[in-house]
């Protein structure tokens, strides 16, 4: 009877994923990814870092210490952040390495870390959007200090974890909720896509997660593009009260066809759009400042972020840049 039942629309009779219905679909052959351009179009960029982009260490150490009574929101770089809620602390998609990719291969971060993997809190709850590189690393979980947290992971990735000594591993479909502590967590859809080698294509699954908390939402996007999705997850979910989302690595022109624009990662403009599709107050922008995986100025995001706001109805202050290291009361955030 079981195989008489209707599939989700995002599950192939193959065994892989697709994207919600109505999403923008792939057009790989409007321009072929060049490896060798992308690497002579890196090298004209100005790869300096601003000294207030990044928080001494120490610093943040002190800050961690401070405030670990408190809820706050920490960022260790690119999408790992520290997230604490009552009892919870939360990771998200950590990656502690040099570079992001498979041993020492993979574009390298200009940044390190705020701080190690052996200098982390107690963390309870561990939080993996999808399988890509620059989230999802093999060495971060082989290393990671505490191996009895729980652990929410999309379908097909929960291998990952059980094979390297955590015990609590729960695999989520589209819509799945799981209830921890005081907390619910919902795992919803993403525009994105999963590869790790050359024959695993979208055979996990990605998506984003929804935490609530003492009547608050906090949205924690994957890797994504825009796409109709947001304005449903906004009737049924919003209002939300913070956002957390990509606005990096949307530029691959002259090997994409458009300047500035991705289907799987939004740019700043279109990060704010998704915001306002889920009706989120705050919007915390990510996945940039960290390590270069596409050819806009390292440093414009935030810019771009900040100045459109007005178009999609917010605040300049509601559209919030962290550096890196940045630990900040919750409270404060909303």
């Amino acid at each position: 009877v079981k195989d008489m039942e209707k599939k989700p629309y995002h599950h192939l009779p193959n065994g892989t994923f697709r994207n919600p219905e109505g999403s923008p679909i792939s057009r790989s052959s409007s321009g072929k990814f060049s490896y060798r351009d992308f690497i002579k179009e890196k090298k004209k960029l100005d790869m300096t870092v601003p000294k207030e982009h990044v928080i001494n260490k120490q610093e943040v150490l002190n800050n961690l210490g401070k405030f670990k009574n408190d809820d706050y929101i920490a960022w260790i770089g690119h999408a790992t952040f520290l997230i604490k809620l009552g009892n919870t602390t939360i990771i998200t998609d950590p990656v502690f390495e040099k570079n992001m990719g498979p041993l020492f291969f993979g574009p390298k971060r200009y940044v390190d870390p705020a701080i190690n993997l052996k200098e982390l809190p107690e963390v309870n709850l561990f939080l993996l959007t999808h399988n890509h590189y620059d989230h999802l690393s093999t060495r971060t979980i082989q290393r990671f200090p505490y191996k009895k947290a729980k652990v929410l992971a999309p379908l097909k990735l929960g291998k990952y974890f059980t094979n390297n000594g955590f015990s609590n591993v729960s695999e989520m479909d589209w819509y799945d909720e799981v209830n921890y502590n005081d907390l619910k967590i919902t795992f919803v859809p993403a525009v994105h896509w999963s590869k790790r080698s050359l024959w695993d294509t979208n055979k996990t699954l990605w998506g984003n997660f929804l935490i609530e908390y003492k009547n608050k939402k906090i949205f924690f996007a994957c890797d994504t593009g825009y796409g109709n999705i947001y304005k449903e997850l906004g009737e049924k979910y919003g209002p939300i009260d913070l956002t957390f989302i990509n606005i990096g690595a949307y530029n691959f022109y002259p090997m994409a066809p458009k300047k500035d624009k991705s289907i799987f990662h939004t740019n700043p403009e279109e990060a704010l759009n998704i915001g306002q599709d889920l009706k989120s107050k705050k919007i915390l922008g990510m996945h940039w400042g960290t390590v270069v995986l596409s050819l806009e100025d390292p440093f414009e995001p935030p810019v771009r972020f900040k100045n459109a706001t007005n178009m999609y109805g917010y605040h300049k202050d509601d559209a919030i840049i962290f550096k890196i290291g940045e630990v900040q009361k919750l409270e404060n955030l909303l």
